[in-house]
Formats: C-alpha cells, sequence, structure tokens
C-alpha cells in the first residue's frame, strides 16, 4: 500500500462512514438552471393562458363528471400503469437488496470426508470424519462502497417511480382524449346530419320544380350529387367514434366491446370555459415526471463514481467462524472444537488500473446521464411551447371559422329563397349549401382538434400523475 492510499484509508476509518466518490448535487451547467428555462412561456402570453398552477386533477377544470369517472376508472385499472406499478416494486426490492449488504451475513457449512493411507490394506473403510462450522461477517464499509450502491438503487427506484408517474401522465391525457374523440365524432355527425336534410330539403324542392315545368333534369342530378356526398361523410364520422370508444374502454383496462355505451350517444364534448392555467417553466420542470427521472438517473451514475472508487481501497469486516472438525468417533469433543476472530480484509490492489478504467466509465455514464438530463429538460421546454403555440393558432383559426360558417348559413338561406321565388339560379343555390356544408364540416373538425389541442397542453405540462 502506498503513502497515500494507506492515509486516505486511515482518513476514512477515522471519520467512520465517510464515502469515496463526488456528493451528488445538481450541476451548475444543467439546463434546468438557465433563466431561460425558469422563466414565463413565450407563447404564455396568449389569451387563452394564465400564469397560474396547473391543477394536480387538471382534468376536474372542465367540470364534467363522466370524465372524472373514466379517469379514476383508468388510473386504477390501466393495464400499462400495472406494469409500471410491478416495476417499481422491482426497483423497490433491489433497493433492500442492496441495503442488506449492511447487515451481518451468516454462512453455516458441514460436510463429512472418508480417508485411508495408501499403506493400509486395500480393504479396510478408513477414517470418517467431519466438519461443521459457522461464519460470521460484519462488513465495516470504511470507503462507503455499500453506501454508495444503497445511494445508486434508491436513485434508481426513484427513476422508476417517476416512469410510473409518467404513465399516468399519458393514460389520464389519452383517457380524456378518447372520451372528447367520441363526443366530438357525434357532434360531426350531427352537423353532417343537419347539412344533409337541408340537401335533401333542396332536392325536394327540386323534383317538385321539374316535375311542375320549372327544373330541368340536371338540377335534380346535380342535387342528388351533393346529397350523396354528404351521406358519404356519415361512416368515417362513426368509425372514428367507434375506435375512440374502443380505445376509451383499452384505457380503462376493459375489453373494446365493453366500452361505456352511455358515451355513444355523447354530443357535447368537454368544454374549457376559462383560459388554461399553465405556471412557467420552473414549475413545468418541477412537474414533469420525465425531467425528475432523468434528473434521478444522474444522481445514481453520479454514486456509481463513488462505488468504482471505492475498489481503491481495502474493503474490510469484522468475521469470526466456529465449529468442530475430527473424525467421527470423537464427534463433539473439545479438541475438535476451532474458533477464529478477527478482520477480513479484500483488496484489489494490483489491479488498480482496472479499477481506474472502471472509475473512468462511471464518470463517462455520469457525463452521458447529465447530457440525456439536459435533453429532457429542453425537450419538455420545446413540447410545452409548441403545444401552447398550437392551441393559441387553433383558437384563432376556430374563432375565424365560426364567423365563416354564420356568414356561409345566411348565404344558403338567401340563395335557397332567391332560388324558391325563380331570382336565381339552380346552380347559385348548390355553390352557397356546399359552401355552407364546407364551412360547417370545417367548424366541427376545428372544435374536435380545439380540445384535442387542449389536451396536448395539459399533457406536455405533465399533470394528472399526483396520487
Amino acid at each position: 500500500m502506498n503513502r497515500r492510499s494507506f492515509g486516505a484509508l486511515l482518513g476514512l476509518a477515522l471519520s467512520g462512514c465517510a464515502a469515496v466518490g463526488p456528493n451528488y448535487a445538481l450541476p451548475d451547467r444543467a439546463a434546468v438552471n438557465r433563466p431561460s428555462a425558469q422563466g414565463a412561456f413565450a407563447s404564455g402570453g396568449e389569451k387563452g393562458f394564465v400564469d397560474a398552477p396547473l391543477p394536480d386533477h387538471w382534468w376536474q377544470l372542465y367540470g364534467d363528471a363522466r370524465l372524472d369517472g373514466y379517469i379514476t376508472e383508468a388510473l386504477g385499472a390501466n393495464t400499462d400503469l400495472r406494469v409500471a406499478d410491478a416495476n417499481l416494486r422491482r426497483a423497490d426490492a433491489v433497493v433492500a437488496e442492496v441495503a442488506a449488504g449492511r447487515m451481518i451475513s451468516t454462512g453455516i457449512s458441514g460436510g463429512t470426508s472418508v480417508s485411508r493411507p495408501y499403506t493400509t490394506g486395500g480393504s479396510l473403510p478408513g477414517v470418517v470424519g467431519y466438519d461443521l462450522g459457522i461464519a460470521l461477517a460484519y462488513p465495516l464499509d470504511l470507503s462507503g462502497r455499500i453506501a454508495r450502491a444503497i445511494e445508486a438503487a434508491r436513485g434508481d427506484a426513484e427513476a422508476v417511480e417517476a416512469a410510473r408517474d409518467n404513465v399516468r401522465v399519458t393514460v389520464a391525457a389519452e383517457t380524456a382524449r378518447s372520451y372528447a374523440a367520441a363526443c366530438t365524432a357525434n357532434m360531426v355527425l350531427a352537423a353532417n346530419n343537419r347539412v344533409l336534410a337541408l340537401q335533401r330539403q333542396t332536392l325536394d324542392v327540386t323534383q317538385r320544380l321539374q316535375r311542375g315545368g320549372r327544373g330541368t333534369a340536371f338540377d335534380v342530378t346535380r342535387a342528388q350529387t351533393a346529397v350523396d356526398q354528404s351521406e358519404a361523410l356519415i361512416p368515417a364520422a362513426i368509425a372514428t367514434r367507434t375506435a375512440a370508444l374502443y380505445r376509451l374502454a383499452t384505457l380503462m383496462g376493459r375489453a373494446p366491446a365493453d366500452y361505456p355505451h352511455e358515451v355513444e350517444a355523447c354530443t357535447t364534448p368537454p368544454a374549457m370555459t376559462r383560459p388554461l392555467p399553465i405556471g412557467d417553466g420552473a414549475a413545468l420542470i418541477r412537474r414533469r415526471p420525465d425531467v425528475r427521472a432523468a434528473e434521478r438517473t444522474l444522481a445514481a451514475a453520479t454514486a456509481r463514481i463513488g462505488v468504482a472508487t471505492a475498489n481503491l481501497y481495502p474493503q474490510v469486516s469484522l468475521g469470526g467462524s466456529a465449529g468442530f472438525t475430527g473424525p467421527v468417533s470423537a464427534f463433539g469433543s473439545g479438541n475438535a472444537f476451532h474458533m477464529a476472530l478477527g478482520p477480513l480484509i479484500t483488496w484489489s490492489f494490483p489491479n488498480r488500473p482496472v479499477v481506474r478504467a472502471q472509475i473512468a466509465q462511471a464518470g463517462a455514464a455520469a457525463d452521458a446521464a447529465l447530457a440525456s438530463f439536459d435533453s429532457t429538460t429542453l425537450e419538455a421546454l420545446r413540447q410545452t411551447e409548441t403545444a401552447l403555440s398550437a392551441y393559441a393558432r387553433e383558437a384563432d383559426r376556430n374563432a375565424a371559422l365560426a364567423r365563416s360558417q354564420a356568414s356561409a348559413a345566411t348565404a344558403a338561406d338567401q340563395a335557397a329563397r332567391l332560388y324558391k321565388f325563380g331570382r336565381t339560379d339552380f346552380l347559385s343555390l348548390l355553390t352557397a349549401q356546399a359552401s355552407l356544408t364546407t364551412a360547417q364540416a370545417n367548424l366541427a373538425a376545428s372544435d374536435a382538434l380545439l380540445i384535442d389541442r387542449q389536451v396536448d397542453v395539459f399533457k406536455a405540462l405533465g399533470g394528472g400523475w399526483q396520487q
């Protein structure tokens, strides 16, 4: 042992449970410490948002008791969450296993043997002997190797817990999205049916005018084409609703056929009547489970540097053993008893270059974990900014489409009146009704997309994992 290693080991012994390797602290250069990451969102000033804390159960902002019940059921029965919970239990068991390394270890051994000198006649059985013993060992952990290993295992377990929480975020958001998708599909169906009813009225009027000599077969054919085109939109909306219902059932841990049948008739999707509370970047970083998981992974990687560094020093434990050894004929005699007590030392001193390489590997892994932590943080901010911007722009688009639909409805009504009294041609009526069809379809699609964008915002903000 060189003088430096001996001095380090002596210092460890005098300090009790000091641990080698770096003590974990969030690096100053981490992306989470940048002022731009901690401040207000770039899109947070839009009229649809308010700088207020996001509620833990954000879906309750919709005031929809049915939605609350579905999400509660999904968070209790979702299969992905069951997997995540099992992974967390496994990680906790690993921590318990590593922590057991601090406890006294015991071992019991026993065996028998037959020995015979080679000069003895071949027919003799020889001497039957036995060996019974018990051994105890208590690790002193002077270098803190076990302490660092426990620290690393706890970091891993906390990262797994954060991953489980991230699954909860996804399950809550996708349940809300599926429920809203089923309701908005019905809303689109209702809009299509309204347009279809109007076009069928036009077809009926056109057929009566043809019979009265004021219309042509060409007018009837064009009116029938408009009806057929609107009818062709209905199956796609029904398929969308069915897919959303099946997705909702799966998220709730049910078979697809066991979807909530009451949603099949839902025509009013959940509506947000207030600005969305979004908080700021600092709150987002604290709340996002994936950011927390990456930070805990960094902490575990830092602890593993200490585990590798501890291999530079001897591993010392206090041990003792006792037992009986001798021929079976003298079993239990005082002469057969043996006992040993003293420190047990293991040291890989000849392999120091190997240990140095292991320390370098652990350091590189910690650097990679920091880079991953930064990447996760920046990605969380990007996702949130993108979701906020997309929602704000869709809200603007939705307002414009609402105005367009109102104008198209007025124009279609005016064209129908003019055509009825022979003051405009049939093509103008069809054009006005086609514009109304397009405007209503666009508005219904935007209404559905707007709710989808709201869910994107809440999912990006990382809410909904809290128990």
